[in-house]
């Protein structure tokens, strides 16, 4: 497989599109059955994310803090997913897997800056449940609604400014060939190597920014579960200490895999670890966090379920109100 080249000003060749190996590299019997997983994982996690957002939307009772970051991370998951996985899928059944240099760009751009957001909202919301738990009488006044904007805000523009940081400096670098990627999508790590130059300073730029948006957020979501420990040790009851501990739990186990994981790629930018190895890691924050989000905070939300049924309620009555009227609208016709 070649790539389309142009020439550049002194002898020097810049490549203008990458070839994505993605899984392609594994047997037939394998690929036919990632196709359909992974079309499978892509839908379910949109549909599970959107029911989040719309059900936390139209349920008053949820217009609270802590479903209003869930919102923002049903919506940032949604997209996470939908960087990635598409053109995943298009590599397993097209005959050119080729993705164009900008194209690539674009895609990483996307792709970290979601990373950097999802990393300092998670950090956002452990400090919510935290104020939530163990200062219950103040939640309110301390998680106002023109702080929950802030907050939220402040997590979106900081992925945004890292990211266009981090992508103007990797793709400002030369490119000459080969333009084999050894994965499923533009990642900072297997681009680096195609560089046709030293990329020492990117790699520490990378594992600093990597330290600062992954350990250091990381660090504040231990802290406050640390806190909301100490807490649920202090309820009396077994059955509120249990239904606590179940959902922080299940919170603290999908944090954990997407922090290790990513922190295990970007902090140490250079690893021994072969090119599937690193596609394992990365499929683990890449696509199953997104999964685990709405099976974590619907089908083990109490709130959400309850919400979700109201409002299938909801519209099952306005559907018997309309057929009701149609027919007595039929009935004075004749």
């Amino acid at each position: 497989m070649t790539s389309a080249n142009y020439k550049v000003p002194g002898n020097q060749t810049n490549i203008d599109e990458f070839i994505l190996l993605g899984f392609t590299n594994f047997n037939i019997k394998i690929q036919s059955f990632l196709f359909p997983l992974f079309l499978f994982i892509y839908v379910f996690t949109i549909l599970g994310n959107l029911t989040i957002i719309t059900v936390a939307t139209l349920d008053s009772f949820l217009h609270t803090p802590m479903y209003y970051f869930l919102r923002n991370l049903s919506f940032l998951e949604m997209c996470y997913i939908t960087v990635t996985l598409p053109k995943l899928l298009h590599t397993f059944v097209a005959r050119r897997k080729i993705i164009s240099f900008s194209a690539c760009r674009t895609q990483m751009y996307c792709f970290f800056t979601l990373g950097v957001t999802e990393c300092l909202l998670l950090a956002v919301m452990a400090y919510d449940r935290f104020v939530a738990i163990c200062n219950p009488l103040r939640y309110f006044s301390v998680m106002s609604k023109s702080t929950c904007l802030k907050m939220a805000a402040v997590s979106w523009i900081s992925g945004n400014l890292i990211s266009l940081g981090q992508t103007a400096s990797i793709f400002s670098l030369p490119y000459c060939g080969p333009n084999l990627i050894n994965h499923f999508f533009c990642d900072i790590p297997p681009v680096l190597k195609l560089a046709c130059t030293d990329v020492s300073g990117n790699e520490i730029a990378v594992s600093v920014t990597g330290f600062l948006v992954l350990p250091l957020p990381f660090a504040l979501v231990l802290y406050s579960y640390g806190r909301i420990i100490a807490a649920i040790m202090r309820i009396s009851t077994n059955k509120g200490r249990q239904k606590v501990f179940s959902t922080c739990a299940s919170h603290f186990i999908s944090v954990t895999l997407f922090f290790g994981t990513g922190a295990f790629t970007y902090v140490r930018v250079k690893t021994s670890n072969t090119p599937d190895n690193d596609k394992i890691l990365s499929l683990l924050y890449s696509v199953v966090t997104p999964l685990l989000n709405p099976l974590i905070y619907s089908l083990r939300n109490q709130e959400v379920k309850g919400g979700l049924k109201k409002l299938l309620h909801q519209k099952g009555g306005m559907k018997e109100t309309k057929l009701s009227t149609n027919v007595k609208s039929r009935n004075n016709d004749k």
